[in-house]
């Protein structure tokens, strides 16, 4: 007997509803469910995966323990009390160990909830994430203005007249920190209702060819393009909208001031965008006609990145778009987030490179290794890693590797034996996607319109299985028991969320929300922002002092004379996400996608043709994979998608490695970083290319 279960896909921040038919524990078919109200039935290929990912043969069922160069399975309570022992042992008071959280954590709600409970029972103080690797300086810049690291104005794309989008491509992503699910299709309304949309970015991406421009601009320049902007926007705009006004601490005219230095033409020769697409970018705000800006991973990954979003927020301010339909506005979700939770904060942090900024309690990235291979009393010995893989996502990847040799304990919840999980004394396997609930905690925050959706587990749990959550609680009951304390009383996620949702605005219980396996639609987004703002006065920041000060570290830039070298940059595709999804066969099926795209001039000049191998080298290190040669790229700069390098040894993901091809972070080194955040520049990195059987002279 077939039954049909509605559930949200867990995979990307989309969030799309997906109805999942079974014959037993057989998923027959995975399809976009027509009547969710924020996917509107649209799924991308990633969703199909969800099959693939709970049936998937090279999954662990069972606690893997290294034993020599090799494995060993063990039962749940043996490996609890292995673990447990052993942290209280090496390191009693948890000033030597950290956590590091991957990507897919965040699409887990009951582990969020309960991964705390582990930390504070290791007593771990240093946490790391993938965050500090893609996303820091919006929350740096949303805690800023607004006063909350997770109170984010997305742009209202049902309802502008004039999209510009600089360094995303939600095309394959769906929107990143931006849930935006059937992108395609809402740009296809975008159109219908005569609006237009822009896409800046140094390759001719998925989105950029629906787009009706495409702006190439040199890697890591965003900042010229947008003070650029700004200055415009301001001459045309010299005083903030009523409602806009009052709920900002001052006007714009410590901005105005700052930015008076540069010139329209100095800005356009750094970026390489000519003034006239400069002046034509800027229009629609200039104009009344709604319109919003979004910058993403190109604006976030570079040594000015908080100083970028920043900009981008007082576009969208001083042209009067912020908090406006068809601008950019705060969602007030089924879930409230911002409400319910406190609001963050920036600081500093002490490592072993000495004073680096700290978001969120957060170390940065570009940190990590080299805590673990500090050789005093600040080394970490003990590592959890939980839902990651930081040898293919974090910088210097071989260096990572290196860190993690030499731990005195590594513990990873994975269901895989990854690039990163093979350097661990104990693998804890959760059970498959479908046997979990599914809630979508942080993403309704950032979502287009007002929602919530909460998904019901969809197949029984196998025999022996544990979801993340109940490994993180168990875990921690057994390191108390270790060290002689007592653990806390730990409520189950569900009942956690039941009173998370009741506290929030809407009201509702978790068992109604479960009612309404559609999802639970509250409305477009509208104007709240009298209500949102969470700064201490519950005004606008207009201009904090170490954002203003940014201006001149700016300014020094452009005197800067870069090397002459090609410059790197990543890509995302519609059928991969980071790492974690090649070992999905129907996923990684067809063309090679790990290549080097490069402009025809590019490849000629070096002597390469469209499908050679070839060597790329970095400051770090020579990776070797084969060309792309393509007119989508802009002449100067290369790309090579991220999340790939399954070429190390020792992985049970078969697929994965019969997929390997090459990790781009081990192109990128360690030392550089944006200065207020902490945030890996992972952007336009020099490189230099050349045919594999030639020598590459260094960059």
């Amino acid at each position: 007997m077939t039954v049909i279960h509605k559930r949200t896909c867990h995979i990307c921040e989309a969030n799309c509803g997906i109805l999942v038919e079974v014959e037993g524990r057989r998923v027959l078919s995975i399809k976009g469910n027509p009547d969710n109200p924020l996917s509107r039935g649209y799924i991308c290929p990633k969703a199909t995966a969800i099959a693939d990912l709970q049936d998937d043969p090279d999954r662990l069922r069972t606690p893997m323990k290294r034993v020599g160069d090799g494995w060993e399975e063990m039962d749940w309570d043996e490996a609890y009390r292995e673990i447990a022992a052993k942290v209280a042992a090496i390191d009693p008071v948890g000033t030597a160990s950290a956590f590091y959280r991957g990507n897919p954590s965040a699409h887990d709600y009951a582990l969020v909830l309960q991964s705390r409970h582990l930390q504070r029972a290791v007593g771990a103080k240093r946490s790391y994430s993938a965050s500090t690797l893609d996303q820091m300086p919006h929350h740096y810049v949303q805690y800023q203005m607004y006063g909350h690291v997770s109170l984010a104005a997305v742009p209202d794309i049902d309802r502008t007249q004039a999209l510009l989008i600089l360094g995303g491509n939600p095309m394959a992503s769906n929107g990143s920190l931006w849930t935006v699910p059937d992108f395609r299709g809402r740009v296809r309304e975008l159109h219908a209702r005569g609006g237009t949309m822009t896409v800046v970015d140094p390759r001719k991406t998925e989105t950029a060819k629906v787009a009706d421009h495409w702006v190439p601009i040199k890697p890591g320049t965003d900042t010229a393009l947008l003070v650029a902007i700004l200055k415009i926007v301001l001459e045309a705009k010299p005083d903030l909208r009523p409602g806009l006004a009052e709920v900002c601490d001052q006007n714009l005219d410590a901005v105005r001031d700052a930015l008076a230095q540069f010139e329209i033409a100095g800005l356009s020769a750094f970026c390489g965008v000519s003034e006239d697409d400069i002046r034509a970018m800027a229009a629609p705000f200039t104009g009344d006609e709604p319109a919003a800006i979004y910058g993403r991973m190109g604006v976030s990954v570079c040594e000015f990145g908080a100083f970028n979003h920043w900009i981008v927020q007082l576009i969208n301010l001083a042209s009067g778009n912020l908090d406006r339909v068809g601008g950019t506005m705060f969602p007030k979700p089924l879930f409230d987030l911002v409400g319910l939770n406190g609001p963050g904060g920036v600081s500093t942090v002490v490592t072993s490179r000495g004073t680096l900024p700290s978001v969120m309690g957060e170390t940065p990235m570009v940190a990590f290794a080299d805590e673990m291979l500090r050789e005093d009393d600040g080394r970490i010995k003990v590592l959890f890693v939980q839902s990651g893989n930081p040898v293919l996502s974090a910088p210097d990847g071989r260096k990572t590797e290196e860190g993690l040799q030499k731990l005195d304990l590594m513990v990873a919840f994975d269901p895989h034996i990854t690039e990163t999980s093979r350097h661990a004394d104990y693998v804890l396997p959760p059970c498959g996607p479908l046997e979990k609930d599914h809630f979508n905690m942080f993403f309704g925050p950032l979502s287009v319109r007002n929602f919530g959706a909460y998904s019901a587990p969809t197949l029984p749990m196998e025999e022996g299985a544990k979801t993340d959550w109940e490994i993180v609680s168990e875990l921690a009951i057994a390191v108390h028991a270790a060290k002689g304390s007592s653990a806390p009383n730990m409520q189950t996620p569900r009942e956690q969320l039941d009173a998370l949702l009741k506290a929030s605005p809407a009201g509702m219980s978790l068992a109604e929300v479960e009612a309404m396996p559609d999802g639970v639609d509250l409305g477009p987004l509208e104007p709240c922002i009298k209500t949102r703002v969470k700064t201490h006065d519950q005004k606008i920041h207009v201009a904090p002092a170490e954002l203003l000060a940014d201006i001149e570290r700016f300014a020094q830039t452009l005197n800067e004379v870069p090397e002459d070298a090609l410059r790197l940059i990543g890509r995302r595709h519609v059928r991969s996400n980071n790492s974690w999804l090649h070992n999905s066969h129907r996923l990684v099926k067809g063309p090679d996608r790990c290549t080097l795209m490069m402009h025809p001039e590019d490849a000629k000049l070096r002597g390469i043709a469209d499908g050679q191998a070839i060597a790329i080298q970095s400051d770090v290190t020579v990776i070797e994979t084969t060309a792309e040669i393509t007119d989508d790229m802009m002449q100067g700069v290369v790309s090579l998608p991220h999340g790939w390098g399954h070429n190390r040894s020792g992985l049970s993901w078969k697929t994965a490695a019969d997929h390997a091809g090459v990790s781009f972070n081990d192109l990128v080194g360690t030392q550089r970083y944006d200065a207020l955040t902490g945030n890996a520049v992972l952007n336009g990195i020099a490189v230099s290319v050349a045919p594999k059987e030639k020598e590459v002279a260094v960059a």
